[in-house]
């Protein structure tokens, strides 16, 4: 049986890009989240979290107004590309960023919060900026349960279904990924091929949940061993 793989290769390029692209956002949201109070904070929390508990239909829907090519973006999109961003691989980047950036962001200010701010400030005494305080030290105390969120991230992207089918679509060999060629093979009866991407995803999948245990292991154990100190 030919396998086409195509959609894994996609799948873990969409994976990535949004990935990388929540991290970088999502780690500046996190510090402010954590770090940083201000009026309406609580409802800035609300709406990162929302896209967890919304049904992927809706988020799919919203995209499709917020991207579609009689919207604002969509039009300043294709001016610039010269495409619409709907119904291609770059729109499937976008809905993996909506479903996972959430993630990172709380999982990202959540270990943020257990740096002990002492440092920090001791670090602001000495004449260091925020941007220095966060990089050279928020950061490197909180590195490992971020970057566990971070895989956690990339996981979330690699098994996005509704949202990517919404506004990337169905086409092989364009926008289908992996999720989608799964739901594909089932409709279509190829019971072997649903069977043997299934088996990769979950494959790809345990190993990532595997390394972000470990992860975050190896932090609690730091910090007990600090703690006893």
């Amino acid at each position: 049986m030919a396998i086409d793989w195509f959609p894994l290769w996609l799948s873990l390029r969409v994976a990535a890009l949004s990935t990388a692209v929540a991290l970088l956002l999502g780690l500046w949201l996190a510090w402010l989240l954590a770090r940083r109070p201000f009026r309406g904070r609580d409802v800035v929390s609300a709406a990162v979290t929302l896209p967890l508990v919304l049904p992927p239909t809706v988020l799919g829907y919203y995209l499709l107004v917020l991207l579609g090519r009689n919207s604002p973006l969509g039009e300043f999109y294709e001016w610039v590309f010269g495409q619409p961003l709907v119904f291609t691989w770059q729109a499937a980047v976008v809905a993996a960023l909506l479903h996972s950036a959430p993630l990172l962001i709380q999982s990202a200010r959540a270990a943020l919060e257990t740096v002990d701010a002492s440092f920090e400030r001791a670090a602001r005494t000495l004449g260091a900026s925020e941007w220095k305080v966060f990089w050279r030290v928020s950061l490197p105390l909180a590195w490992k349960p971020v970057l566990a969120a971070t895989a956690l991230a990339f996981a979330r992207s690699l098994g996005d279904f509704g949202i990517t089918i919404m506004v990337a679509g169905n086409i092989p060999g364009r926008t289908q990924t992996l999720s989608v060629a799964i739901y594909d093979a089932v409709e279509a009866g190829d019971g072997a091929l649903a069977r043997t991407l299934v088996l990769v995803i979950s494959a790809i999948a345990l190993a990532i949940l595997w390394f972000a245990n470990r992860l975050a292991r190896t932090t609690f154990t730091f910090t007990s061993g600090q703690a006893q100190r």
